[in-house]
């Protein structure tokens, strides 16, 4: 059997470096585009080929996957932030849509000069359904993104479905938001247990948050990282919301780190700043994996709970480390 070879974008990143460690243990050849000067791609697993390169260099990326020549590609890379995706509109909409095309060019080129199938796989977003009117949000929801980064995505998500139709096994996996340690303080939730567990431990006094009320449907990273592989290796390409089907609020979040920190009487201790709020965020994010389930054998295997306590207790760990 022909060993898979591997070229996928933001390896460095959570989700990446989750389907590194799955690709590698499978025994799959794994190259890595990083960016220069990267310092977390000095910490990638032995065994890893880096490919130092950016997601602003369109041709680049092309001639990256004909020199590689890879059976599969996965699209984790682009700037994640829904929140500095206001700040840079532009840099967004290059990074985490146009450098898509280019990705996706490359694979189909690779295909029909090589005469072998390329599997590319997308990490889409949640965010390109916007203000969805329907819950949960399937496959069949419309695509109307409030954010850049949602735009970006949009595209990016579109171009899947163009290259679809060309002959490409080209599947867009629509992640609802998924968590892990390895998640950096820049996003709610690692913020949420960093400072739950600097609180437990004395070393922060309150934790300062923006909207409460906002739902989502959380995951365990590494579950959503086998839902990718699984769509790539599926028989035909398609569109899958990968989520648990359960929505939960910020407050709830909130509520079960400081109860896995064994904080009961929590709420004095948060207090509301309207710095955090965006306003532009949608009030309810829930997704429907009914297809995932069917097609792809694919379930989510930790709960909400589950999440949020392995969360806490790394970050309690870290907290009593320093």
């Amino acid at each position: 059997m022909t060993r898979t070879r591997v070229l996928l974008t933001g390896a460095t990143g959570q989700d990446g470096s989750y389907l590194v460690e799955q690709l590698l243990a499978e025994g799959a050849e794994v190259h890595a585009l990083v960016r220069e000067g990267e310092a977390a791609a000095s910490a990638l697993p032995d065994g890893v080929h880096a490919h130092v390169g950016d997601l602003t260099r369109g041709q680049d990326l092309e001639q990256l996957i004909a020199n590689v020549e890879p059976t599969e590609v996965y699209n984790l890379g682009g700037l994640s932030s829904v929140a500095l995706s206001w700040a840079e509109p532009s840099l967004t909409a290059q990074v985490t849509g146009v450098a898509v095309g280019h990705l996706l060019k490359g694979a189909l080129d690779l295909q029909e000069r090589s005469g072998h199938s390329v599997r590319f796989v997308q990490a889409s977003s949640a965010e390109v359904f916007g203000w969805a009117d329907e819950l949960p949000q399937t496959e069949g929801t419309p695509i109307r993104p409030v954010t850049p980064y949602g735009a970006a995505k949009a595209y990016a998500h579109h171009l899947v479905g163009v290259y679809r139709l060309r002959g490409l096994h080209a599947t867009s996996c629509i992640l609802y938001n998924h968590e892990s340690p390895r998640r950096p303080e820049a996003f709610v939730t690692r913020k949420i247990t960093a400072g739950v567990a600097r609180i437990a431990v004395g070393r922060q006094t309150e934790l300062s948050m923006g909207n409460l009320d906002a739902r989502r449907d959380w995951g365990w990273a590494p579950d959503y990282v086998d839902a990718m592989v699984r769509a790539a290796r599926h028989e035909s390409p398609g569109d899958y919301v990968v989520a648990t089907g359960v929505a939960h609020s910020v407050r709830d979040f909130v509520a079960a780190a400081f109860e896995a920190a064994g904080i009961e009487d929590w709420e004095p201790l948060v207090t509301l700043d309207p710095r955090f709020a965006r306003p532009s965020d949608a009030p309810e994010q829930l997704g429907d994996a009914s297809r995932a389930r069917l097609e792809l054998g694919w379930s989510p295997t930790v709960d909400f709970a589950e999440v949020v306590s392995r969360m806490v207790a790394h970050d309690m760990e870290l907290v009593r480390a320093t």
